[in-house]
Protein backbone atom coordinates (compact mmCIF):
# COMPACT_ATOMS: atom_id res chain seq x y z
CA UNK A 1 0.00 0.00 0.00
CA UNK A 2 1.56 3.26 -1.14
CA UNK A 3 1.51 5.99 1.49
CA UNK A 4 0.12 9.43 0.75
CA UNK A 5 2.89 12.03 1.06
CA UNK A 6 2.02 15.63 1.85
CA UNK A 7 3.11 18.90 3.36
CA UNK A 8 1.14 21.25 5.60
CA UNK A 9 2.41 24.83 5.48
CA UNK A 10 2.40 27.04 8.56
CA UNK A 11 2.44 30.68 7.41
CA UNK A 12 2.82 32.85 10.52
CA UNK A 13 2.36 36.61 10.35
CA UNK A 14 5.04 37.48 12.90
CA UNK A 15 2.43 38.98 15.26
CA UNK A 16 0.88 35.79 16.64
CA UNK A 17 -1.46 34.85 13.79
CA UNK A 18 -1.49 32.06 11.23
CA UNK A 19 -3.09 31.63 7.79
CA UNK A 20 -6.02 29.17 7.52
CA UNK A 21 -8.49 28.45 4.75
CA UNK A 22 -12.13 27.31 4.79
CA UNK A 23 -11.83 23.86 3.21
CA UNK A 24 -14.95 23.05 1.16
CA UNK A 25 -13.86 19.97 -0.78
CA UNK A 26 -16.82 18.07 -2.27
CA UNK A 27 -17.72 14.93 -0.36
CA UNK A 28 -16.02 16.10 2.85
CA UNK A 29 -17.42 18.05 5.78
CA UNK A 30 -16.23 21.71 5.83
CA UNK A 31 -13.13 22.24 7.96
CA UNK A 32 -10.36 24.80 8.45
CA UNK A 33 -7.02 23.98 6.90
CA UNK A 34 -3.47 25.17 6.49
CA UNK A 35 -2.27 25.55 2.91
CA UNK A 36 -0.65 22.38 1.65
CA UNK A 37 -1.05 19.25 -0.37
CA UNK A 38 0.63 16.25 -1.88
CA UNK A 39 4.28 15.82 -2.75
CA UNK A 40 3.64 14.79 -6.34
CA UNK A 41 6.33 16.27 -8.59
CA UNK A 42 9.30 14.06 -9.57
CA UNK A 43 12.27 14.77 -7.30
CA UNK A 44 10.28 17.21 -5.13
CA UNK A 45 11.25 17.75 -1.48
CA UNK A 46 8.79 18.54 1.32
CA UNK A 47 10.00 22.16 1.28
CA UNK A 48 9.55 22.44 -2.49
CA UNK A 49 6.07 20.89 -2.30
CA UNK A 50 5.16 23.31 0.49
CA UNK A 51 6.30 26.35 -1.53
CA UNK A 52 4.52 25.08 -4.67
CA UNK A 53 1.25 24.27 -2.87
CA UNK A 54 1.29 27.61 -1.04
CA UNK A 55 1.72 29.45 -4.35
CA UNK A 56 -0.92 27.34 -6.13
CA UNK A 57 -3.50 27.65 -3.35
CA UNK A 58 -2.99 31.25 -2.20
CA UNK A 59 -0.85 33.08 -4.74
CA UNK A 60 1.74 33.69 -1.98
CA UNK A 61 5.23 32.99 -3.35
CA UNK A 62 7.82 32.19 -0.70
CA UNK A 63 11.15 30.49 -1.46
CA UNK A 64 11.45 26.78 -0.71
CA UNK A 65 14.94 27.51 0.65
CA UNK A 66 13.34 29.47 3.50
CA UNK A 67 10.90 26.68 4.45
CA UNK A 68 11.82 24.46 7.41
CA UNK A 69 10.49 20.96 8.13
CA UNK A 70 9.65 20.76 11.85
CA UNK A 71 8.42 17.18 11.99
CA UNK A 72 7.17 14.28 9.92
CA UNK A 73 3.77 12.96 11.01
CA UNK A 74 2.34 9.50 10.36
CA UNK A 75 -1.32 8.55 10.55
CA UNK A 76 -3.66 5.92 9.11
CA UNK A 77 -6.83 8.01 9.27
CA UNK A 78 -7.59 7.38 5.57
CA UNK A 79 -7.26 3.62 6.00
CA UNK A 80 -3.76 3.73 4.54
CA UNK A 81 -0.50 5.33 5.69
CA UNK A 82 -0.19 9.08 5.27
CA UNK A 83 3.06 10.99 5.91
CA UNK A 84 2.68 14.72 6.38
CA UNK A 85 5.58 17.11 6.82
CA UNK A 86 4.94 20.03 9.15
CA UNK A 87 6.61 22.86 7.23
CA UNK A 88 7.21 26.30 8.72
CA UNK A 89 7.28 29.12 6.18
CA UNK A 90 8.87 32.50 6.84
CA UNK A 91 6.44 35.09 8.24
CA UNK A 92 4.22 36.72 5.63
CA UNK A 93 1.27 39.09 5.58
CA UNK A 94 0.93 38.94 1.79
CA UNK A 95 -2.70 38.80 0.64
CA UNK A 96 -3.96 35.24 0.23
CA UNK A 97 -6.08 34.75 -2.88
CA UNK A 98 -8.68 32.04 -3.42
CA UNK A 99 -7.17 30.35 -6.46
CA UNK A 100 -9.07 27.06 -6.05
CA UNK A 101 -12.69 28.08 -5.32
CA UNK A 102 -13.85 24.46 -5.61
CA UNK A 103 -11.71 23.59 -2.56
CA UNK A 104 -11.39 26.81 -0.54
CA UNK A 105 -14.06 29.26 0.58
CA UNK A 106 -11.58 31.91 1.69
CA UNK A 107 -8.37 32.56 3.61
CA UNK A 108 -8.17 34.24 7.01
CA UNK A 109 -5.49 34.87 9.61
CA UNK A 110 -6.29 33.74 13.14
CA UNK A 111 -4.67 34.43 16.50
CA UNK A 112 -2.91 31.32 17.77
CA UNK A 113 -5.03 31.34 20.92
CA UNK A 114 -8.27 31.54 18.91
CA UNK A 115 -8.00 28.92 16.17
CA UNK A 116 -11.31 27.83 14.60
CA UNK A 117 -12.97 24.41 14.64
CA UNK A 118 -13.30 21.94 13.12
CA UNK A 119 -9.75 21.60 11.86
CA UNK A 120 -8.76 19.39 8.90
CA UNK A 121 -7.06 16.30 10.39
CA UNK A 122 -3.58 16.80 8.84
CA UNK A 123 -3.65 20.53 9.68
CA UNK A 124 -4.40 19.70 13.32
CA UNK A 125 -1.37 17.39 13.28
CA UNK A 126 0.88 20.06 11.78
CA UNK A 127 -0.27 22.75 14.21
CA UNK A 128 0.35 20.37 17.13
CA UNK A 129 3.91 19.84 15.88
CA UNK A 130 4.45 23.61 15.91
CA UNK A 131 2.50 24.79 18.95
CA UNK A 132 3.64 23.28 22.26
CA UNK A 133 0.19 23.54 23.89
CA UNK A 134 -1.69 21.88 21.00
CA UNK A 135 -2.46 18.18 21.17
CA UNK A 136 -2.11 16.03 18.07
CA UNK A 137 -5.15 13.99 17.05
CA UNK A 138 -5.27 10.44 18.37
CA UNK A 139 -3.53 7.96 16.10
CA UNK A 140 -0.77 10.36 15.10
CA UNK A 141 2.86 9.35 15.33
CA UNK A 142 5.13 12.40 15.47
CA UNK A 143 8.78 12.42 14.48
CA UNK A 144 10.27 15.85 15.37
CA UNK A 145 13.33 17.01 13.45
CA UNK A 146 16.16 18.95 14.99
Amino acid sequence: MTPVLGAGVIVPTGDGRVLLGRRITAGEPPTWSLPGGKVDQPGESFEQAAARELREETGIALPAEEMRVLAVLLDHELGRPRLTAAVLAPPSVAPALVTEPHACGGWERFALGDLPDPMFYPSAQVLAAWLPDHRAPNGTFRYPLG
